[in-house]
């Protein structure tokens, strides 16, 4: 039977159920029960506990650690030997042999293994029920009405790619790229209701009795609560009846049983005086007992059954009989011995007073002897004394006494007469006791004075203090005192509160700006980067300053007197950045345009033509102004020396048409030049000014007549060969003439020969000698003393002066000039033009002067506090100063010293306080009047109490107020304390000495005595050394210190040195690179012979393990340096040109990273700009044509048709015309020019035309109805009879052939331009206009602009290059505290922070923020309480008694699982005395012993494991609980109706755990078998498994499976065995079974083919293997486990009636005679048909 529960609440505070009481009916049935089962299990015996198992123990395996990354690395575990059970034992315990390793190779992984990004997940959201998320449409399954799993949900959680270092969103193909993407949304449960979970039964207690009927118990604790509505907890306890064997002697009833104390009470005065002179009358307590035993025959008569039987009743009137007359006796007896002590106390009483007189008698004669300066110290100690005993000031400590009730209890719980119980004496009833007085304080003080004396709103506030005195100690267990001392904020009021001192923050001039060269511009041919520019960092540094220390007439920098820096923590805003972006403005480079073509022969001053001397010059212009002026641009012009200079001179335009002389129609004439006065450079001048020049002469020429051979004329001349002359060259210039007609024989002119066609002449021939001037760089700026300061604004404006200082003046600068000749060097100056002789000095403005300015000195860093606890150390303070202004332009340097340290004074020792006890009191006993009916009452003897007092004193010994000690000190010692005052008969002995020393460790024994005092000496009882040592030894201790590494190795540190600085103080941040060798640390732990961690210093070790490390520096992303240009993508018009770079190196350990790659052409990173190509940079150039090839020739007259030919040349067309020949693609091929053409050499006497003319332009829109036209000129005139032809002709203007039509065409922007040596910020994207013909064709820019197009296009617009910013890190803080005062987990951390983020493709920040190390291993001492003594009642067999423990100095090494051993208890000496922080020590509690046959409550279990609400071991989110149980006991049978509530009681807690719970199930025998709940951990548990899918423990059948073959399926039917078939009754009852026809098919031997079988019964169940059979057989059984025809009998059925049908069919068609006609067919078909033999394909399978 169980005992009943009740659920509870489970949650919030701890929670406390209580079963309700049984009914008197179900407790009746409960004993008849109980008595049943116990006459069943009579011969049950208890079963034998097993053997202990001992097995190894592995803990997880540590961090991989090694020197070098990867495979190398180690990794250690630690291995234990436990029992079974779970406690660690001894490793001896375990076999050595299977002992696992406990080291193990690795794989270690470094930081720059890791990548830049990883997944982010965020938190899941709340379950939502999946039906809340259907759509309104969607059709939603109903829920289950029984809950199995929970209500199906789905939560969701947002994932993201993110850029580790900054945590900026990346795309989620770069982590997918590494792993795939972790899921969005997951299933997820709401809860069932949980129901109570208990823990298997405990085994069965020992029978309560050891003869008779008694119980056994066994019990079972809480695991659980129940939970969400779930089922109450079950029963705790199971009862069931013994009986060990009848008893010999009658069972002892009775027991003697003692109550509790009583409540302490002070004697009253009155008692307390007559105690000294006369005993009294017995007290209280044994007139109660006597009360008690008058009353307890009655009380025993009503708890008699009604239903009692005679002979039941006449025992007990002999029983009741035999009573009285035993307590008749008992009256008798006490009535003599009391008569006897009263004698025995008179006898005492006037002995004690006889010593009393002769002790006053000899303190009399004493103080006689003693002199006056005795008396008088005497007199001093005595009131000393009074001062400090108990009553005094603070304490009024009062010794009382308490009692407690003795009674004889009947194994059923009724009280009984006290005579019942048999024993030789009684307990002690009494025992002395201290007055319980609570804490009294006094009122309240007045609060202190404000720690702020002046007001500030905004700022923090001060604080004050009030106190109150201690008026009484708590003592005796009274109330605890309250605080003594109060704190709150304040702030100083009133008019005269000055306001407080403000601060705020100061900053430091910006540095300079500092530019990082791109990844994109890293160039190794670019070696200088000192000229670059554009975005930039710098830096400035923050400091905090009182406000009222800055002047106001002067500004933050230029005061001399800056402010002093003060602590930053005074500053309260936000401090202001100290990095910034900055832009660096790029140099404007000069930029000039190509040389003109050499001008004439000029004079070098036309003004003055004497010195004969004359110069060619050339000269280019300045395109883009650069920065700085003019000076830094190269010459602009070139100089030739020549002869025959002139400044004017006459320009031939053109030559006028050749009019024959004498007005003849033909023949020789002249042309007249048209004429122009021109300058040097070419412009057009007053005609007067050619006064001097020679007019150029008519020109010869001749108008051929028709008989005369026809020339051509002269083309113009071509460009000079050279531009100069030489030894080796000469400047040529050619022109060439052809033959148009051949004379008519003798009658004409004659056509010269082939060398008069062709004419050269010297061009160039000046030397190849040129000149400029040269000039240097501008010297530095020197002062001017000429120029007063005052004038200084009116050169450069003040450019670059920061303010009006009268430091800053006018200065020049010079510059070196000089004449150079092209390729050989210096030059006397008169070789080149003075008039273009550049200026060599110029003013300039001098910089102002600027001194460098720094702070005056902080004040000194705070010393640590005034006085220190722990050894002296020595500590020291610093002070700092702080650049503002950087010295520049010769100003005064700053200080080298910017910090200065000092040692600070000796601080003096702590206040500290303690406890001081003074001497214990004499012991006081319970008043007489208490004890004196008691035994041995005559002697002054016994136990007490003793009482000292307490003092609070300063470290240094003087006297402090108590309350010091209540505030800073731990609790106050003991005031009271129990004391024996020896009787006669004890045994006294002195306390045991200290142990004698040990000569050395591990060697010989020591010892430690103590003695027998006063009359013990001679009591042989005392000299009993067996029960009264007086030495004990033990051998000296022998420690045995070895060290061994613990914990992982730290991360790397750098040295403190490793930190750069920039010059000045001034901190460079940012681009430091804090990587190369460091040291790493593994603690050291120092261990004793008994493995207990003991200081380092025993193993003369400092703590640590050093290791160098290396910390890898980041690499950047290396690319190649940039290609060459591409040619410009159009050879006409604009286009673009490229330029890349590929990858060379990948970025690693946080180095820059590469920019995006180009995934099309492969190039990391690329260029393209804007090119114009000109469409006339290559042009055809044609060479004079041919003389005619005539192919039909006339002898006579040489003429007819023929061909003439030239060479057509592509050439590249510079300043001074086509020059060099380059490739033919390179020339437009439409424009190319003819290189043969056939035509008709004119006869003698033709009309000889000049060739055509260019055509004339098709006018716009093109149309087919308008025409171009081109000419030709008449040369030669007819002779007489023959006309010339048409001299004009025309063709149709035809769209794109012809005739074109043309447009704009914008192209696309080209990338970001910046300057020259700019590497970010702002630049300029351009884009450029094509002219496109209507073909497509791009076309020089005039086409367009000549037709006067709109341009409506912006070419230019501004953009931004993104500035590289490398991150920015603070300094490493200071180390912190170690996290744990002791054990091996201590680590030291310093961390840093990110000051500016990275941008761009600026190196990212590095991952690590922190970084730790061990520190120095120190063992944990801790005070621990020893397990509980078993509670003891004195004096008699059960009741309330005590139970004791002490207080023991453990030490662990501050593992969670460490149990730690005991050591001395000096080694805790500087411990305040709590265990777990609590410093109420409890030492001694009460307890109960239960009395045979009484049911009572178990001590309260253990609290279970903290256990989450959890499904599929996953956390709902609802925190966790654990929870504690006491089960009922009980002895007797009779007594089960007396037994309390079972109690249980739960409570939240934190890091739970997740258990599971599942039904199991054992093998199946005859028709049942076991079925259990069990938890994941493998705890079998009733409860947790939901109910409903309990799996069949039972599957009898009814009626049962008696037929031959038959046995019970689990369905709960009567099934045959294998090979038998069932026949079922009409009522579907089993009635036989039936052997089945065996169908065997051979499958052993020859066949080739896999049969597979069918089994028709249990296909789980393995086939018995029948002798004499070979190969696999079918079954075929009709009928199913239910009587019922299987489903396949129905098949086989069907299937044989379609084929009756079918036989039936093809026979009567057989039979049938056929038509004759049809009979040739058929026979015809029938012979195909036999041709055709069928075929079948087995394929193994049997089911075909």
């Amino acid at each position: 039977m169980w005992l009943s529960s009740g659920a509870a609440r489970w949650w919030g505070s701890p929670l406390r159920t209580r079963g309700s009481p049984l009914s008197l009916w179900r407790r009746t049935l409960l004993v008849l029960m109980l008595t049943a089962t116990s006459l069943r299990d009579a011969g049950a015996q208890t079963p034998a506990s097993s053997k202990p198992v001992y097995v190894w123990q592995t803990g997880p395996w540590g961090r991989c650690m090694g020197s070098e990354c990867g495979p190398g690395g180690t990794q250690s575990r630690a291995v234990w030997c436990a029992h079974s059970e779970g406690w660690t034992t001894l490793p001896t315990n375990c076999p050595p042999a299977t002992r696992p390793e406990n080291r193990q190779s690795c794989f270690r992984v470094c930081d720059w293994h890791k990548e830049l990004y990883d997944w982010q997940l965020g938190a899941w959201n709340q379950c939502v029920p999946v039906s809340l998320r259907a759509g309104a449409n969607a059709a939603v399954p109903p829920r289950p009405a029984v809950c199995q799993r929970g209500e199906e949900g789905i939560q969701t959680r947002e994932v993201g790619c993110v850029h580790t270092p900054d945590a900026v969103p990346a795309e989620d193909a770069i982590c997918e790229y590494f792993e795939p993407k972790p899921r969005l949304e997951q299933a997820c449960l709401i809860p069932c209701p949980r129901d109570c979970v208990v823990s298997p039964f405990s085994d069965w207690t020992l029978c309560s009795k050891t003869c008779g009927t008694g119980l056994q118990n066994r019990v079972r604790t809480v695991l659980a609560p129940p939970l969400f509505g779930g089922s109450a907890c079950p029963n705790l306890t199971e009862f069931r009846t013994c009986q060990p064997g009848s008893c010999d002697a009658e069972e002892s009833l009775y027991s003697l049983k003692v109550g509790p104390w009583g409540p302490c009470t002070a004697p009253s005065p009155s008692l307390a005086r007559l105690a000294e002179t006369e005993p009294l009358e017995p007290l209280e307590p044994l007139g109660r007992q006597a009360r008690h035993a008058q009353a307890e025959p009655a009380s025993e008569s009503e708890t008699q059954p009604e239903s009692e039987t005679q002979p039941a009743r006449k025992n007990r009137r002999e029983r009741k009989n035999r009573k009285e007359r035993k307590e008749r006796k008992e009256r008798k007896e006490r009535k003599e011995r009391k008569e006897r002590k009263e004698r025995q106390d008179r006898t005492m009483r006037q002995d004690r007073q006889a010593r009393k007189q002769q002790r006053r008698e000899r303190q009399r004669e004493r103080g006689k002897v003693k002199d006056p300066e005795a008396r008088e110290l005497i007199k001093k100690k005595r009131t000393r004394n009074r001062q400090n005993r108990q009553g005094g000031k603070f304490w009024d400590l009062q010794v009382g006494y308490q009692i407690r009730e003795v009674m004889c209890v009947h194994k059923n719980g009724n009280a009984a007469a006290i005579h019942l119980c048999h024993q030789e004496s009684l307990p002690v009833t009494y025992q002395a006791c201290v007055l319980t007085k609570d804490c009294e304080v006094s009122e309240w003080g007045e609060w202190s004075a404000c720690s702020r004396d002046c007001y500030d709103p905004n700022g923090p506030k001060g604080q004050r203090t009030r106190l109150r005195r201690l008026t009484q100690f708590p003592v005796g267990g009274g109330a605890g005192c309250p605080l003594l001392e109060e704190t709150e904020d304040c702030s100083p009021q009133g008019d005269a509160v000055q306001p407080c001192i403000a601060y705020n923050w100061k900053v430091t001039e910006w540095s300079e700006c500092r530019v990082d060269v791109l990844l994109s511009q890293q160039d190794r041919r670019r070696g200088n980067q000192t000229g670059l520019c554009g975005g930039g960092v710098q830096n400035r540094e923050v400091y905090c300053v009182q406000t009222s220390d800055t002047p106001s007439n002067l500004g933050p920098i230029r005061s001399k007197e800056a402010s002093r820096p003060v602590d930053s923590a005074l500053c309260l805003g936000v401090a202001p950045n100290t990095t910034q972006l900055c832009q660096l403005p790029c140099p404007v480079e000069c930029q000039v345009s190509a040389w003109s073509a050499w001008g004439p022969c000029t004079y070098e001053n036309c003004s003055d033509q004497a010195t004969k001397k004359g110069f060619k010059l050339r000269r280019r212009r300045i395109v883009n102004e650069p920065t700085g002026g003019t000076g830094n641009c190269p010459h602009l012009s070139e100089a030739i020396p020549c002869d025959e200079p002139s400044c004017y001179d006459w320009l031939v335009l053109k030559l006028e048409a050749c009019v024959p002389d004498n007005e003849r129609e033909c023949g020789p004439g002249t042309q007249v030049p048209q004429v122009q006065c021109v300058n040097s450079d070419g412009v057009f001048v007053d005609r007067q000014m050619c006064r001097d020049a020679i007019l150029p002469m008519p020109a010869l020429c001749e108008v051929p007549c028709p008989k005369d051979c026809v020339l051509s004329t002269w083309t113009t001349w071509s460009l000079c060969s050279h531009t100069c002359s030489g030894k080796t060259t000469e400047g040529r210039q050619t022109r060439a003439r052809s033959i148009l007609a051949y004379n008519a024989g003798e009658g004409g002119l004659q056509c010269p020969n082939s060398s008069a066609l062709q004419e050269a002449r010297s061009c160039n021939e000046h030397a190849c000698t040129v000149y400029h001037w040269q000039t240097g760089t501008w010297g530095q700026c020197i002062e001017d003393t000429s120029v007063p300061p005052g004038n200084a604004s009116l050169i450069g404006g003040g450019a670059g002066v920061g303010g009006s200082e009268p430091s800053c003046s006018v200065g020049m600068q010079t510059r070196k000039v000089m004449c150079v000749r092209v390729n050989v060097g210096q030059v006397p100056p008169k070789k080149c033009p003075e008039s273009l002789r550049p200026e060599t000095v110029r003013p300039c403005l001098l910089p102002c002067k600027r001194d460098c300015i720094v702070t005056p000195y902080s004040d000194w860093t705070p010393c640590p506090n005034a006085c220190q606890t722990g050894p002296k150390q020595k500590r020291k303070q610093s002070r700092k100063r702080i650049i503002i202004q950087l010295p520049a332009n010769g100003g005064q340097d700053c200080p080298e010293v910017l910090t200065q340290d000092r040692d600070c004074e000796n601080p003096s020792v702590c206040p500290g306080y303690r406890w001081k006890t003074h001497k214990w009191r004499r012991c006081q006993l319970v008043p007489w009047s208490v004890r004196q009916d008691t035994p041995g009452a005559q002697e002054i003897c016994g136990p007490g109490l003793q009482a000292r007092a307490v003092s609070c004193r300063r470290v240094d010994g003087g006297l402090v107020d108590i309350g010091a000690c209540l505030r800073n000190v731990s609790p106050m010692p003991a005031l009271t304390q129990s004391c024996q005052l020896p009787c006669q008969d004890d045994c006294q002995l002195t306390q045991w000495s200290k142990f004698s020393s040990c000569a050395a460790d591990c060697v010989g024994v020591r010892t430690r005595k103590r003695m027998l005092v006063g009359k013990s000496k001679k009591r042989e009882q005392c000299k009993n050394s067996q029960q009264y040592p007086l030495s004990e030894t033990q051998y000296c201790p022998c420690n045995k210190y070895s060290a061994q590494p613990v914990g992982n190795w730290s991360d790397c540190v750098l040295a403190e040195s490793g930190r750069l600085e920039g010059q000045l103080g001034m901190r460079v941040q940012g681009d430091i690179k804090e990587c190369g060798q460091g040291y790493r640390y593994q603690a050291m732990a120092c261990y004793d012979q008994d493995a207990r961690l003991v200081e380092t210093a025993r193993c003369n070790s400092h703590g640590y393990i050093e290791e160098a490390c290396i910390i890898p520096c980041p690499s950047d992303c290396k690319l190649s340096e940039w290609s060459n240009w591409s040619r410009c993508s159009k050879s006409c018009g604009s286009g673009v040109k490229v330029r890349s770079k590929w990858l060379r190196e990948k970025p690693y350990n946080g180095g820059r990273p590469c920019p995006k790659l180009d995934h099309v052409n492969q190039a990391q990173v690329y260029e393209v700009v804007p090119c114009l190509s000109d469409c006339g940079q290559y042009v055809w150039v044609a060479e004079p044509w041919s003389v005619w090839k005539v192919s039909n020739v006339d002898l006579k007259e040489n003429c007819g048709e023929g061909v003439q030919t030239r060479k057509v040349r592509c050439m590249l067309n510079s300043i001074d015309g086509p020059s060099d020949t380059v490739e033919d693609y390179l020339c437009d091929p439409e424009e190319m020019p003819l290189g043969a053409r056939e035509s008709r050499l004119p006869c003698p006497e033709d009309c000889v035309l000049s060739d055509w003319g260019s055509w004339s332009r098709c006018p716009l829109p093109c149309s087919g109805n308008t025409m171009r036209e081109r000419m030709a000129k008449p040369i030669r005139q007819p002779g007489v009879g023959k006309q010339c032809p048409n001299t004009t002709e025309k063709e149709p203007c035809t769209l794109n052939s012809n005739c074109f039509t043309y447009s704009y065409n914008i192209t696309d922007w080209s990338t970001c331009q910046l300057s020259e040596r700019a590497v970010c910020g702002s630049g300029i994207k351009t884009r450029m206009l094509d002219c496109v013909r209507s073909d497509g064709k791009s076309v020089d820019l005039k086409f367009c602009e000549e037709l006067g197009m709109e341009k409506k296009w912006q070419m230019n617009i501004s953009c931004v290059v993104e500035c590289p910013v490398n991150c920015q890190l603070s300094d490493w803080s200071p180390w912190s505290e170690c996290t744990h005062t002791c054990g091996l987990a201590g680590k030291l951390w310093r961390r840093r922070s990110v000051i500016q983020a990275s941008q761009g493709d600026g190196r990212p920040c590095p991952s690590q923020m922190e970084q730790w190390k061990p520190c120095p291993v120190k063992p944990c001492f801790s005070w621990r309480y020893s397990a509980w003594s078993d509670c003891r009642v004195q004096g008699a067999r059960c009741g309330d008694g005590e139970r004791f423990r002490n207080v023991w100095c453990f030490v662990t090494d501050g593992t969670a699982r460490a149990e730690g051993s005991m050591v001395d208890e000096e080694l805790c000496g500087d411990l305040e005395l709590a265990v777990d922080g609590d410093k109420n020590i409890v030492l001694q509690e009460t307890c109960a012993v239960p009395c045979p046959g009484e049911c009572y409550l178990m001590d309260w279990t253990a609290w279970s494991p903290c256990q989450l609400s959890c499904v599929r071991a996953e956390d709902l989110g609802l925190g966790a609980v654990q929870v504690r149980s006491r089960a009922v006991l009980a002895q007797e049978p009779e007594n089960l109706l007396q037994c309390p509530d079972q109690d249980w009681e739960a409570r939240p807690c934190t890091e739970g755990q997740c258990y599971e719970y599942k039904w199991m199930t054992g093998p199946w025998r005859s028709s049942s078998r076991q079925v259990w709940c069990q938890r994941s951990d493998g705890l079998n548990v009733t409860g947790g498994c939901p109910s409903t899918n309990e799996p069949v423990s039972d599957r009898s059948c009814v009626p049962a499976c008696d037929k031959a073959r038959s046995f019970c399926t689990e369905a709960g039917l009567c099934g045959c065995e294998e090979g038998y078939t069932e026949v079922l009754t009409s009522e579907g009852l089993l009635d036989q079974c039936t052997l089945i026809p065996v169908l065997e098919i051979p499958t052993a031997g020859d066949s080739k083919a896999d049969v597979k079988t069918i089994r028709a019964l249990s296909p789980t169940l393995p086939t018995a293997s029948m002798n004499g059979r070979s190969g696999r057989t079918w079954f075929l059984q009709p009928f199913g486990p239910d009587g019922k025809l299987k489903t396949w009998v129905y098949g086989v059925a069907a299937g044989a009636f379609v084929l009756m049908v079918f036989i039936v069919s093809m026979t009567y068609l057989a039979c049938k005679k056929p038509k004759k006609s049809q009979r040739r067919h058929h026979h015809h078909h029938h012979q195909n048909n036999r041709l055709k033999p069928l075929t079948l394909a087995y394929d193994g399978d049997a089911d075909m």
